[in-house]
C-alpha cells in the first residue's frame, strides 16, 4: 500500500474509476491528516459577509460543488483562496 505525505502529490483523475482504484491502493499519513485536523482548527474563526450574486449564477455553483460532493460555500471558499494565492504569486 502505497502512504500520501503530501497533498500536492495526489493526482488529477480522469475519471472516477481511476480515482477509486488510487485511493484503494493509498493510504493517507495519518501526520498528513492530523496537519489537516489542526490547520481547519486554527481556521475556524470566520467572518460572515454578505454577497448579492444572481440567483442563476448560484443555482450553477450550487450544482457544481455538488457534482463535486462538495459545500458550495467551502467551493467558493476555495475558489477565492486559489486565486488569492495565484495573484500573489504574479506581484
Amino acid at each position: 500500500m502505497n502512504v500520501l505525505n503530501r497533498w500536492e502529490d495526489v493526482p488529477l483523475f480522469d475519471h472516477e474509476a481511476a480515482e477509486a482504484a488510487y485511493w484503494a491502493e493509498t493510504r493517507i499519513d495519518l501526520r498528513l491528516m492530523e496537519n489537516a485536523v489542526a490547520a481547519s482548527t486554527e481556521a475556524s474563526e470566520s467572518v460572515t459577509i454578505t454577497l448579492r450574486m444572481d440567483p442563476r449564477m448560484l443555482a450553477k455553483i450550487k450544482r457544481l460543488a455538488r457534482s463535486r460532493y462538495l459545500n458550495y460555500q467551502s467551493m467558493i471558499k476555495q475558489w477565492l483562496s486559489e486565486r488569492l494565492e495565484q495573484e500573489a504569486r504574479e506581484r
